[in-house]
């Protein structure tokens, strides 16, 4: 079964359930893709043309499922990547947006923006996965403390947002893993492997009552 049947195949499966209690759905994508010639973290670079084209796709295609997915809300990280990502989506969708420091990807310090090169030459050896849990970036942060951030910032995005029932999350790789192993109870260490989460690929997350779970994971056929 290919990605979009699978994707289709889920919609029909959803429309039968029936959630008892209150609902909220938290759909979550991934920015488009910027220049990875460059460290991230919270590198403010902009998007790349094609990271543009990718977030216009998936404008698009939320934009075909907006009775769906009835999104009240966008909240995005404040990192030029995820704006410009969350902006081209609300062009689409015309709904609530806010930009917020808590859905940042790892603060990499001084190395936030730095071209590779440079960054090997004066950095040697220093990468996330180098590090131990409670290491930090020079002037940034620990592992430890990337984890209990985005962990803590999550928990208070759906406290304060609960009214708007369905909204939509535009972050970073590092912060869709986090949110995935918290939702599914796996562990979670800098040393591990990422999930997948490819640029501007499309995650589900539905709250209901005391469960959470995913429906929808990495779904990016939209993007062919």
């Amino acid at each position: 079964m290919t990605n979009k049947s699978r994707f289709y195949t889920c919609l029909k499966i959803l429309k039968r359930i029936k959630y008892i209690g209150e609902v909220m759905k938290i759909y979550i994508v991934r920015h488009g893709e910027d220049n990875n010639n460059y460290r991230g973290g919270w590198s403010d670079l902009p998007l790349i043309d094609i990271g543009i084209k990718q977030s216009e796709k998936l404008a698009l295609f939320l934009e075909s499922k907006k009775k769906e997915f009835d999104i009240r809300k966008i909240i995005s990280s404040d990192l030029n990547r995820a704006k410009q990502t969350a902006d081209i989506i609300n062009n689409k969708l015309k709904v609530k947006i806010e930009y917020t420091y808590k859905l940042r990807e790892m603060n990499n310090g001084r190395l936030a923006g730095m071209e590779n090169k440079e960054a090997t030459i004066k950095y040697p050896g220093i990468y996330f996965n180098t590090f131990d849990m409670n290491e930090r970036f020079p002037d940034g942060e620990s592992p430890i403390e990337f984890y209990n951030r985005i962990i803590s910032g999550f928990e208070n995005i759906i406290n304060e947002n609960k009214k708007y029932e369905n909204i939509l999350i535009v972050t970073h790789g590092g912060v869709i893993d986090i949110i995935y192993r918290y939702i599914n109870n796996i562990k979670w260490s800098n040393k591990i492997k990422p999930i997948k989460a490819c640029n501007a690929s499309l995650f589900s997350l539905v709250i209901n009552e005391n469960k959470r779970f995913f429906e929808l994971e990495n779904y990016n056929e939209f993007l062919r």
